[in-house]
C-alpha cells in the first residue's frame, strides 16, 4: 500500500438530524467510527476534504488514519451515504482496524492488458460481469485493487470467480457460485442482431 491518507476528525458531541443539518451548513460531514471492541464515536469531517478523498479509488480500499486531535486510529471506510439528488455527502461510517483481526471489505477488480488480449486482438468484445469482489484478510494486506491479466484470453474466454488470482494473505469472503463469471471475450457480433432487433421493435 503506496499511498497514505490523513482524515482529519472533530469530536461531535451533538446527535439528531437537526445537528447533522447544523454541521452540513458549516461543510462539515456527521460520521461514526466503530469497531475494534470499542465504544462508538460520533464525529464530523470536513466535507471538502473528504470529496478530495474520494476522488482516489485506493480510499474505498484502504487503511486511513483517522486524526482526532493528538490521537491517530486506523480504520478503513464501510458505509457512506449520499444525497440521492445532489453532489453531498450525507454521513460517513470508519470502522476501526485492528491488525490481528481480519477485515470484510470489497475491492475492485482491474482487467489488466485488456486490449492486447488474444480475444480483443481478433476482434472480440469484452464483458464484465463484476467489477468488485468482497475479500477477508488482515489490514496490513489489505489490497487496493486485485488484478486480472487478460493477455492470455481468447474469444469464447471466461475468467471465473474460483480463478482470480488473490494476492498473499487474501481470500474471498465468501464464493456462493465460484463458476460465476467475471469476465467474458465475446466474438465481435455476439448480441448484435438481437440489439438490431429490439431497437425495430
Amino acid at each position: 500500500m503506496s499511498v497514505n491518507f490523513d482524515v482529519n476528525a472533530q469530536p461531535r458531541a451533538a446527535a439528531g438530524k437537526g445537528a447533522s443539518r447544523r454541521l452540513r451548513r458549516e461543510g462539515l460531514v456527521p460520521a461514526i467510527v466503530y469497531g475494534a471492541h470499542q465504544d462508538p464515536e460520533t464525529v464530523s469531517v470536513s466535507h471538502n476534504e473528504l470529496l478530495k478523498h474520494l476522488e482516489s479509488e485506493a480510499f474505498y480500499s484502504h487503511v486511513l488514519d483517522l486524526k482526532l486531535g493528538d490521537q491517530v486510529t486506523k480504520v478503513v471506510l464501510k458505509d457512506m451515504q449520499r444525497h440521492p439528488a445532489k453532489p453531498f455527502i450525507l454521513h460517513v461510517d470508519f470502522m476501526r482496524v485492528s491488525q490481528d483481526e481480519k477485515l470484510r471489505m470489497t475491492v475492485p477488480l482491474h482487467f489488466l492488458n485488456e486490449e492486447k488480449s488474444v480475444g480483443v486482438k481478433l476482434g472480440g468484445q469484452v464483458s464484465h460481469h463484476l467489477t468488485e469482489v468482497e475479500i477477508l484478510c488482515l489490514p496490513q494486506d489489505l489490497p487496493e485493487f486485485i488484478g486480472i491479466d487478460m493477455t492470455g484470453l481468447d474469444i469464447g474466454g471466461i475468467v471465473h470467480l474460483s480463478e482470480i488470482p488473490m494476492p498473499t494473505g487474501v481470500t474471498l469472503a465468501h464464493a456462493p457460485d465460484p463458476d460465476e463469471p467475471v469476465v467474458v471475450i465475446h466474438g465481435a457480433h455476439a448480441g448484435g442482431e438481437d440489439e438490431e432487433e429490439g431497437e425495430g421493435a
